[in-house]
């Protein structure tokens, strides 16, 4: 807000300066971004098998560290938006009370003034024709009639507040509108910032591509956010800091048509200037009204002895009369400069002080949140690469080695697929000594041309050869008890009969 210019410059200035700053901040974190991404694409080395291990954690911690920030530019932000709140809130506050107050004051003028010109003067209208022989009360009558006159001159002269009660009421209104909205608003951000957080954890836990796609397109729609209530953030926090620097220039600039610059600045510098701008016009209220009181009660002492009639418009005069010095002890009390001072100084402390903090703190949280999800977006590429080599290793190994765990997932989830013979299937299926035949096994040291014409024999694959693991060097099956007794004996059979083959 600057104090020498008009609101609807103003609005046009603040937008323009809302988008020069997202355009600005948010160009050169796309560009840096950009950067980044070509150079992960071009320079892409081949990863060893002793550096996969130290690009995976440093890709967790930088996981953990972006989620450390984003938590932290979380926690900053909801104080930053607590405390926007509070002082947008003693800044309605302040408007509330200004605006009761001088409603207040335009109420007592209205109603003392509308008193004096109607029910007066229907009182001194009886009194006339009461009084119509007499002349000297009649001159009384009269005179009272000029003191009413001369109170409803000086009401008349005090600043009406109308306009200035509907224009701070609108303001209120529209205040507190777009601040719910405005307070909502940041409230589903952080929301917003936590959850990508957490889908980000999920994502690089659980080496999901899919999650790592959404990661980022959040994370861009994120930032581009972050960088939209930073330019917001900054164009309030810098509009708000040019009222604070000179409130009163802009309050005078504001209202030099609608009040006259004595009555501002009485309100504005109520401790400096002694002057009351409506002294002079009270205290005349005050010395006719204390005339009239007088000239009403020697009519009272005088006159109704001699006319009787006139006692019931002469109690009405005195009512009115203390109707109408009850109003000015109000008046006097609702003009003076203390209570409107306090309501200005209220509503600066609310604008300038716990709002300006407020949005210091929320700009702080958009840069924390840019840079954490700037570190989050940098990192996907890097998980991509790192959950692609780990692909391509299990790619290397043989889907038909029996002790590959890839293997046996393919073999869980294709049972249609050929399945391994082996001695420990054979047992288990057959189930019993007598019926189990297998063919002649070979030691584990034969000559090869052997040990494949062997493995041939059971099921013409070299790999599923029905041999003892022992003296390979490969673990052994796990065995039952009755497996074990059953393999033992199976074997020494096959020796005895590789023995007589032999000698025979």
């Amino acid at each position: 807000l600057s104090p020498f210019s008009s609101q609807r410059g103003y609005g046009f200035v603040c937008l323009l300066r809302r988008i020069l700053t997202l355009t600005v901040f948010l160009g050169l974190n796309l560009i840096f971004l950009g950067i980044y991404l070509i150079c992960v694409c071009c320079c892409k080395k081949e990863e060893e098998t002793e550096t996969k291990r130290p690009n995976s954690c440093c890709i967790t911690w930088t996981a953990v560290v972006a989620g450390l920030i984003c938590c932290a530019a979380v926690g900053i932000g909801f104080y930053g938006n607590s405390e926007t709140n509070d002082g947008v809130y003693q800044l309605i506050y302040a408007l509330d009370n200004a605006n009761h107050t001088l409603s207040g004051i335009d109420s007592l003028v209205s109603d003392t003034t509308t008193k004096m010109k109607i029910a007066l003067e229907q009182h001194l209208a009886r009194l006339n024709e009461i009084f119509a022989t007499r002349g000297d009360y009649v001159q009384t009558l009269k005179f009272l009639q000029q003191m009413a006159d001369n109170i409803v001159l000086q009401l008349s002269g005090l600043p009406v507040w109308g306009d200035m009660t509907v224009d701070l009421s609108q303001v209120a209104s529209e205040v507190s509108y777009v601040e719910y909205y405005r307070w909502l608003s940041y409230l589903l951000l952080f929301i917003l910032n936590l959850v990508i957080c957490l889908i980000a954890c999920l994502g690089l836990a659980k080496h999901s591509k899919c999650l790592l796609i959404m990661i980022l397109c959040c994370g861009l729609f994120t930032l581009i956010l972050s960088w939209a209530s930073f330019a917001v953030d900054v164009s309030a926090a810098v509009g708000t800091s040019d009222f604070c620097v000179a409130p009163d220039k802009f309050i005078i600039n504001m209202t030099k048509s609608d009040l006259s610059a004595e009555i501002v600045q009485y309100y504005l510098y109520c401790t400096q200037s002694p002057t009351n701008p409506f002294q002079q016009a009270l205290t005349i209220y005050q010395r006719s009204l204390t005339t009239m009181q007088i000239q009403i009660q020697g009519l009272m002492q005088f006159a109704v002895p001699l006319f009787p009639t006139a006692e019931k418009d002469l109690l009405g005069i005195q009512q009115l009369l203390n109707y109408s010095e009850t109003s000015l002890h109000q008046l006097t009390a609702m003009l003076d400069c203390r209570g409107l001072h306090k309501d200005y100084l209220d509503a600066l402390i609310g604008i300038c002080y716990d709002g300006v903090e407020g949005l210091l703190y929320l700009i702080l949280f958009s840069l924390l949140a840019a840079v954490s999800f700037t570190t989050v977006i940098c990192a996907t590429p890097r998980a991509w690469q790192h959950l692609a080599s780990r692909d391509r290793e299990y790619d290397d190994i043989d889907e038909e080695d029996p002790f590959n765990p890839q293997a046996r997932r393919i073999a869980s989830h294709n049972p249609n697929r050929g399945q391994i013979r082996s001695f420990c299937s054979y047992s288990s299926s057959i189930g019993s000594q007598t019926s189990l035949q297998p063919p002649a096994q070979t030691i584990s040291n034969a000559p090869v041309s052997e040990y494949m014409n062997q493995a041939v024999l059971f099921g013409g694959n070299p790999r599923y050869e029905n041999v003892p693991l022992i003296g390979r060097g490969s673990p052994p099956p796990t065995y039952s008890p009755s497996m074990r007794s059953t393999y033992l004996s199976v074997n020494d059979d096959h020796r005895r009969q590789y023995g007589t083959e032999i000698q025979a």
